[in-house]
């Protein structure tokens, strides 16, 4: 049976270092690996990895963009915003949304929209 096991996206840029130090520096990344002839990097925060690089020559596209956001399920949203309210671009605050996420958005340092969030709905469950 086929299997999907990992999602890694690519996220495309025209300032390299600079993003490999916003995810490293405010959001606490690790840059695992790094390529200055591919102008590629690779970063790691717990399970999640992604990896960061200029955009290569097979692509069609003109313009870095996304049409959507990247979205990361955490464990304690309220610390998360506390850390990084302060830090980086928001795109919305934080609220609990009806179908049980307490989310926020900030933008990265390209302009790509990270959503976080944390499923609410069970912790107002417990007794």
């Amino acid at each position: 049976m086929l299997k999907f096991n990992k999602l890694k996206p690519i996220l495309w840029t025209d300032h390299l270092d600079e993003s490999i130090s916003f995810y490293t520096q405010i959001l606490g990344f690790v840059l695992i690996e790094k390529n200055e002839d591919w102008q590629w990097a690779s970063l790691q925060k717990d399970e999640v990895v992604l990896m960061i690089s200029k955009k290569n020559d097979h692509s069609k596209f003109n313009n870095i963009g996304f049409s959507g956001s990247f979205y990361f399920n955490v464990d304690d949203v309220e610390v998360l915003w506390t850390d990084l309210k302060e830090k980086a671009d928001v795109c919305y605050e934080i609220e609990t949304f009806e179908w049980g996420m307490r989310e926020f958005a900030v933008y990265d340092n390209n302009g790509y929209i990270l959503q976080f969030g944390e499923n609410v709905s069970e912790i107002s469950k417990e007794p």
